[in-house]
């Protein structure tokens, strides 16, 4: 005959009430000691783990907690509450590998926890494992369907995945359900990569409405009036975002750039050298530059690029008309010679006669309903906004497969040069912008480089007439942007393009439109791509 194990004793109920009153009433402390000393009559009582568990985690001694939930398990590893207490404990003592093996064991007890499907998404989101949270904020949300905080993170995940718009309803969602000022912001941090900058700046003054203080909410509004034309009124919101966080690097470097466009050079110096956003320090040293500091420009060039990687794009610019303008060598090895990187090349799915996929561009270009900013370079002409290449449309989805393919092969081109700028070339070709212009007569872009790329790239889409000489066409330089020259002799080219053409150099490069007089419209698309670690 088969022995019936002894069932363990367990406290009397009149004991377990005492206890949590004493719980429930905040005395942690003689309710932890209550059940330690139950403990000497129930050593094997799972409940008396847990009370003094939740006791450990309630006055922060959370490793103990830990070790208490853990004797609970032992006893009884089939309680999937208990695995997501550990998992939340795990989680705030940062062993997130150890906090996702709860979350996942507690699910495979009890698949119906929204809340662990909500934690583990988190964890795994942080952990850059996109698709799987995604999935497991689904099922929260399934399973609690008014569940706002798994919407919006799904927004947040879709979003990094460039679902843009599967994650705008997403937002819209959560906000139906609780209207906070962090949901605002995100939805208008989506809307204006759409290039849908009225929408998102009805967000942001949401959101600033909700939460007066929400720094990143002014500064995000100010970039998106700023790329309205709307310059005095951005200024306004980058000084409430500095008011509500002093330190705020994103909207001091905003300033700065602004206080640049308006001709204050030395105005903004401060302002980049307190940021510690993007390529701050840089710029701080492109207005030394700019305004004829040369010595303390050297010095702190030579201390910045003794510390890092020779991969920036502003100063791989500084560098080579440094060198040029007093005659030395170019030691900063972005691409010490930009001149011999430059490639014109063609895509011949738009240079065939009758291009079906060029007519579908230009349609698609003239009537969609895609958002356009100003652009403080560009003379009679406008430049859309948000990321075009990454839209759905299937006429914008060939052509960045076939820019992908050329910069594949601009690579190849190249291989075996030991500048950085083909060493480190994105091996996976993403496109961080990407936009149309669109020029009328008399229309021109003045000279500039592209400081977010590595690579940038011209494709014609309709070029005008020209009347004499290289009108409408694309001119490159070691110098520009009103850089002060101590002499004439820098190198410049110029590249008559046709339609279908590509061109493709580096973003360090200086390049321009030439004015054009033909009453006949100049459309192309422009795009930079740049390592993802970048």
């Amino acid at each position: 005959m088969k022995p019936q194990l002894k069932t363990p004793k367990q406290p009397q109920p009149s004991e377990l009430q005492a206890l949590h009153q004493l719980y429930q009433s905040g005395r942690l402390q003689q309710a932890e000691a209550q059940a330690q000393l139950l403990l000497g009559s129930y050593p094997k009582a799972p409940v008396l783990y847990n009370i003094i568990g939740l006791c450990q985690q309630g006055q922060g001694r959370l490793r103990e907690a830990a070790a208490s939930f853990r004797k609970l398990l032992a006893i009884d590893p089939n309680i999937a509450e208990i695995h997501f207490n550990l998992g939340v404990l795990q989680t705030q003592l940062n062993d997130q590998k150890a906090a996702v093996a709860c979350y996942r064991k507690a699910l495979q007890l009890k698949p119906s926890l929204p809340s662990a499907h909500f934690n583990l998404g988190a964890l795994l989101q942080g952990q850059g494992f996109l698709k799987e949270a995604a999935q497991h904020y689904q099922k929260a949300v399934d399973l609690e369907p008014r569940f706002f905080e798994a919407l919006g993170n799904l927004g947040a995940v879709l979003q990094l995945q460039g679902r843009l718009e599967e994650a705008v309803q997403c937002y819209r969602k959560a906000l139906a359900i609780h209207a906070d000022a962090r949901g605002h912001f995100n939805l208008g941090t989506v809307l204006y990569g759409l290039g849908r900058h009225q929408d998102a700046v009805l967000e942001f003054r949401e959101a600033v409405k909700l939460d007066p203080d929400f720094a990143d909410a002014w500064n995000s509004l100010g970039e998106t009036l700023r790329d309205r034309g709307e310059m005095e009124e951005a200024v306004r919101c980058y000084e409430r975002a500095l008011a509500a966080e002093p330190q705020h690097g994103r909207a001091q470097y905003n300033l700065g750039e602004t206080l640049c466009l308006a001709g204050r050079l030395h105005d903004a110096i401060p302002y980049f050298e307190a940021s510690d956003f993007a390529d701050s320090k840089e710029r701080a040293l492109q207005c030394l530059y700019k305004t004829g500091q040369f010595e303390p420009f050297k010095q702190r060039f030579d201390q910045l690029t003794a510390q890092s990687k020779h991969h920036s794009v502003l100063l791989g610019a500084l560098a080579a008309h440094y060198a040029t303008n007093f005659g030395q060598q170019n030691a900063y090895q972005f691409c010490k010679e930009p001149m011999d990187y430059v490639l014109h090349t063609r895509i011949d799915e738009l240079a065939a006669p009758d291009s079906p996929l060029l007519h579908e561009l230009l349609q698609d270009i003239q009537h969609l309903a895609i958002a356009e900013r100003k652009q403080g370079r560009l003379y009679y002409g406008m430049q859309s906004a948000g990321n075009l290449l990454l839209r759905s449309e299937p006429s914008f989805q060939k052509l960045a497969a076939l820019i992908r393919q050329k910069v594949e092969e601009y690579r190849q081109h190249f291989a075996g040069s030991r500048e950085e700028i083909i060493k480190a070339f994105p091996r996976k070709i993403e496109f961080t912008s990407s936009w149309y212009l669109r020029m009328k007569q008399g229309g021109y872009l003045t000279s500039h480089i592209h400081e977010e790329g590595w690579i940038s790239g011209c494709v014609y889409l309709k070029l005008p007439e020209k009347s004499n000489g290289h009108e409408g066409s694309f001119a490159y330089s070691t110098d520009g942007d009103d850089y002060p020259r101590r002499h004439e002799d820098f190198p410049s080219r110029i590249v008559d393009q046709q339609v279908g053409d590509l061109v493709l150099f580096p973003s360090s490069l200086f390049h321009r439109t030439i004015p054009f007089h033909s009453d006949q419209e100049r459309v192309c698309v422009a795009f930079d791509v740049k390592p993802a670690a970048m």
